[in-house]
């Protein structure tokens, strides 16, 4: 099998825009404790993000960012309150605190320095889904 360097090896990989890569690598690893991958010139940049990636895309021309206060990117993590701690400590604003859910997750969500929408989310029991309201599909 060939092994491809440019491109993460996870299935789904987001692709978010940002007027300022360098600021967006450097306010990301610092809140979120994401990673380097590769950074291509000022315009591109892969963060490493638990065993998955995202690619920051720079806006051209100083455009605005576009945020879709109906889209979010949702991340694991090991420890949601120690990781909204970070963020806090790091500029993020907090859009709705750590909490627990009845289908066993423990999540909080903020917002980045360019106002887009992040959730963290850390399992904190197995729960079946029928007795929350869910219904369970093919894993």
């Amino acid at each position: 099998m060939l092994e491809n360097r440019s491109i993460p090896r996870c299935t789904v990989i987001p692709e978010l825009a940002y007027t300022d890569i360098g600021k967006a690598l450097e306010w990301l690893s610092a809140a979120f404790g994401f990673t380097l991958r590769l950074r291509i010139a000022n315009h591109r940049a892969q963060m490493n993000v638990g065993d998955g990636a995202l690619v920051l895309v720079e806006l051209p021309g100083g455009q605005s960012l576009p945020v879709d206060i109906g889209c979010s990117v949702m991340v694991r993590v090991e420890n949601v309150d120690q990781h909204c701690a970070r963020a806090v400590q790091n500029g993020a604003k907090v859009i709705r605190p750590p909490a627990d859910y009845p289908y066993g997750e423990r999540q909080y969500a903020v917002e980045d320095f360019a106002g887009r929408l992040w959730k963290f989310s850390q399992t904190i029991a197995d729960v079946d889904p029928a007795t929350w309201g869910g219904t369970a599909g093919e894993r």
